[in-house]
């Protein structure tokens, strides 16, 4: 017998599917505008709706791109790489998901004739990123037009411009000026000297807080913070002014063991020592606790009904059960600290920011209110409505409001809405396009040309002449360096978006460039794609291959 040291092969399974060359790319410029032409006709304030039949069953009416693709199903990889670019875009900035999807579709797009025409895609890819350059360059010298962000008419018009292309426009007002208060009650004590210093945490500090039932316009924000819980014990207090709050993450009741615990007595007295031992031990929690002379315990853990006894005896009012991040909104509002142990409690960790406790009763439930906070650096917007589908688009529209609005605040910039950025980009990079020789001119003047997407859709979904519309919006801006001309999202018609108010975020839409083509140079670099399968070996067993097979290994080492 003789032996040979082989290296592994490594050979693709015949089972795997495989897609290569120019063909991997043309698929995956196909599934993009197959993603971008899902969500195409939400764009704009003439926006169509859609309506979607979750996994559970469940119904979703929205116009939100973001809520749309998180609920649809796709199989092709390129189209999940899209998906993914609507939630980047959501966590990064909060707003533009449907803009970034459909651009990125009309990059790849305008890729496909340079492929057909045999650009070389490092090639196409080399002009996007040149393109990108000059276009965040031209966007922010040309477009961007800097504004105080503590002018609340600024506020104003970009959050009117976000709502106004959801399906809660008839709302406008309403939601605005929801915005506009909650973003300032938890800025306020966050100024500086810089934008970036005044960080607003929309995601800890402002609540969202939905009760079915009533009126929208009774919708409001409440200076504190709202929970969904009501007293202990019926002889506690259900209304204080300028409570002492204290708050805990410590339960409020005897100690049980970390697994299944047993104990073993053999006599009655001994059963009863260790009854007075837990009333004891439950009564010193909750002397520690009275000690600093507090109105209100909030505890995210349990309360047993022995410490209850207790608290409501001195008077004080007991919530338990609280979520986490609801405490720490609590501690913000009225300036109280969490602690964790009841003896290391002390005077200067109650809370007496709040002016008002008290127990209300909204619908079929009870709330415990805690507001009139005279410094409050978090908040609650509490939302009525008359069913939970209009409740839930709701609050998908204010949290792309409170999104742009952070956005302001953390950079003052501005620009025209209604692809009036857009088609100024165009136009910048067309100018350029001279500059750039060879064979990669064409893929930038492709990156030109896919910006007037925006304009394009807007035109379409309002129903009016798109050749037209954009044979206007081109020789105006070929006349001037940047006129804020743009489309009207209501009538279809070329418009001054100035005139109009219609402005967007810098952030947002320097975020969607820089996203959109960025995700399309990834695709278009892409030559390869392996679909793994699994396949049964001869023991019944699975055997998961992942798109390649080890074979040969053995083979060759052992001859005899």
């Amino acid at each position: 017998m003789q032996r040979y040291g082989q290296a592994p092969v490594y050979i693709i399974n015949t089972n795997a599917e495989r897609t290569s060359g120019r063909q991997a790319q043309l698929s995956n410029v196909a599934a993009a505008k197959a993603v971008a032409d899902v969500i195409r006709t939400t764009l704009g304030p003439r926006a169509m709706l859609k309506l979607i039949l979750d996994a559970m069953g469940g119904v979703v009416i929205t116009s939100d791109g973001n809520a749309i693709l998180r609920e649809i199903d796709v199989g092709h990889p390129a189209a999940k790489a899209m998906i993914d670019l609507a939630r980047t875009q959501d966590e990064e900035v909060g707003d533009g998901t449907t803009s970034v999807i459909v651009l990125a579709g009309s990059l790849l797009a305008a890729a496909e004739p340079c492929l057909e025409g045999g650009v070389h895609p490092t090639v196409i890819v080399g002009a996007y990123m040149r393109a990108l350059e000059d276009a965040l360059e031209v966007l922010d010298r040309r477009c961007a037009r800097p504004v105080d962000a503590q002018d609340d008419a600024v506020l104003r018009q970009l959050v009117h411009t976000c709502v106004g292309t959801k399906i809660m426009d008839v709302h406008r007002e309403l939601i605005t000026q929801l915005v506009i208060d909650a973003v300032r009650l938890v800025s306020q004590v966050a100024k500086g000297t810089t934008p970036q210093s005044r960080e607003v945490d929309i995601k800890h500090n402002i609540r969202i807080e939905k009760v079915p039932g009533g009126e929208l316009s009774g919708s409001r924000v409440l200076r504190g913070v709202l929970l969904n819980k009501d007293v202990l014990h019926p002889q506690m207090r259900r209304r204080i002014e300028q409570p002492r709050v204290v708050l805990l993450d410590c339960p409020l009741e005897y100690k049980k063991g970390e697994s299944q615990a047993s104990v073993e007595v053999t006599n009655e007295q001994d059963w009863d020592q260790l009854l007075r031992l837990e009333e004891e031990y439950v009564q010193q929690l909750c002397n520690q606790v009275i000690a600093v002379k507090p109105d209100v315990v909030i505890t995210e853990k349990g309360v047993s009904d022995l410490a209850a006894h207790f608290l409501a005896k001195a008077n004080i009012t007991a919530l338990r059960r609280v979520r986490r991040t609801d405490n720490q909104r609590v501690a913000l509002a009225t300036g109280a600290r969490i602690v964790s142990r009841p003896e290391e409690l002390q005077a200067a960790d109650v809370g007496t920011g709040a002016g008002l406790y008290e127990v209300r009763k909204l619908g079929d439930e009870y709330f415990s209110f805690l507001e009139e906070c005279r410094e409050p650096r978090a908040c609650t917007i509490l939302l009525r409505g008359g069913s939970k589908d209009v409740l839930n688009e709701v609050e998908r529209n204010l949290h792309d409001a409170l999104a742009v609005a952070r956005n302001v605040l953390r950079d003052p910039r501005l620009v025209a809405g209604g692809g009036a950025a857009e088609m100024t980009l165009r136009q910048g990079l067309l100018e350029r396009a001279g500059a750039i020789e060879g064979a990669a001119q064409l893929p930038y003047r492709a990156v030109a040309q896919a910006l007037e997407v925006i304009p394009r859709t807007l035109a379409e979904n309002c129903g009016a002449s798109v050749i037209r519309v954009m044979t206007r919006l081109r020789a105006l801006h070929a006349q001037s360096s940047d006129p804020p001309m743009g489309v009207d999202g209501i009538t279809g018609e070329v418009a001054n978006m100035a005139e109009l108010g219609v402005f967007e975020s810098y952030a947002v839409k320097a975020q969607s460039i820089k996203t959109a083509i960025e995700s399309a140079c990834m695709l278009l670099r892409i030559d390869d794609v392996l679909s793994g399968v699994r396949k049964k070996d001869g023991a019944g067993g699975a055997q998961e291959s992942g798109g390649f097979d080890r074979s040969g290994e053995d083979a060759g080492n052992e001859v005899g």
